[in-house]
């Protein structure tokens, strides 16, 4: 699959690993939901637009191998995943209307339970196949989150991090909590994704303190603070990933959830998957992302837009009359971001 270059790359797009001194390029992850699209559908779809060898790995759940890695595409439902009524230690009867009763439950679950691809870690450069995976997805019929009320798709990131450091963290961290708003808007969420408890800002206090002038903590000292004031993953930008690799004795201190796989990324939850809508593309949810990687990758322009967002929390005429998601849109398009 080829396209002309549409994902932009961020500055800093390659690793540093200050102990062994070793660097290679960055990837992300991406997870899609979706409907429309019957599953051995959009399995053979995949299979043919990823050149994957597909391999059926458990009821709805099938891996591909490609040269990117190995995808996996899954109804996004552990229960109807799981749910076996021809297992041969039921009775005969009853596995017989179970072949019934499972054809009914997979046509509604296909219906109402999104499908989702989940990628490898893929290398940034490497990004355009995304790109065009989404477009000829849309072309085959698939569609998001606007075509029904109870949809809430998302198109997830887990984009790696450049280190480990505390302070690298705590620059993306801070850097979202200012960006929060004007991201939100960028993606124009769907009502049903706006219901939702999945893409939860932070805890406004514990905001203060992230964003805080001093605010220069060691690792222990970041997870706890986080953990203490945002015990769960359903937040636009999920860090319990990234914390069950950094320390999982001290994750399990603040939550337990089985649901949380360690990998050394953020969890960028926020981003609606609107597919089927032909002026939304991949890109445009990746390319914001790499507004937030070159903000902090300018620690001047970072620190700029703190003092401004601290200044856009505390009460005066000024915030009253204006909104922070406009005055942020105006400053990212005046240092050239946007």
């Amino acid at each position: 699959m080829t396209s002309a270059r549409r994902c932009r790359l961020p500055d800093i797009s390659r690793t540093r690993d200050t102990t062994t001194g070793t660097s290679r390029e960055r990837r992300v992850g991406v997870e899609i939901e979706l409907s429309g699209l019957g599953y051995d559908e959009l399995v053979t779809l995949c299979a043919q637009l990823l050149e994957g060898e597909p391999r059926l790995t458990s009821r709805y759940v099938t891996s591909l191998k490609t040269a990117l890695g190995e995808f996996t595409v899954e109804l996004d439902s552990d229960p109807v995943k799981e749910l076996d009524l021809q297992d041969e230690r039921l009775p005969e009867s009853i596995r017989e209307l179970g072949g019934h009763a499972m054809t009914v439950i997979d046509a509604a679950a296909e219906k109402l339970v999104p499908l989702e691809i989940v990628s490898p870690p893929i290398p940034l450069s490497r990004l355009e196949q995304i790109e065009t995976l989404c477009d000829s997805l849309r072309e085959a019929g698939a569609l998001g989150s606007r075509e029904a009320v109870y949809y809430a798709f998302g198109l997830q990131l887990n984009p790696e991090l450049p280190d480990l450091d505390p302070a690298t963290l705590v620059r993306y961290l801070q850097g979202f909590a200012a960006l929060y708003d004007w991201l939100k808007a960028r993606h124009q969420l769907d009502i049903s994704r706006k219901l939702t408890s999945y893409i939860e800002p932070w805890d406004s206090q514990y905001t203060d303190r992230l964003v805080a002038k001093d605010y220069s903590p060691d690792m222990a000292r970041l997870m706890s603070d986080y953990l203490t004031a945002n015990p769960s993953r359903n937040h636009a930008l999920d860090l319990l990933p990234l914390f069950a690799h950094l320390d999982s004795d001290l994750l399990a201190r603040h939550v337990r959830d089985s649901r949380v796989k360690p990998r050394p990324t953020l969890h960028y939850r926020l981003p609606d998957c609107d597919i089927d809508n032909p002026r939304w593309h991949f890109s445009q949810v990746w390319n914001d992302w790499v507004v937030l990687e070159q903000l902090v990758s300018r620690p001047d322009d970072l620190q700029a837009l703190l003092e401004r967002f601290r200044a856009s929390r505390k009460l005066s005429f000024h915030n009253l009359t204006h909104s922070w998601t406009d005055d942020c849109q105006q400053w990212l398009r005046s240092k050239g971001y946007i």
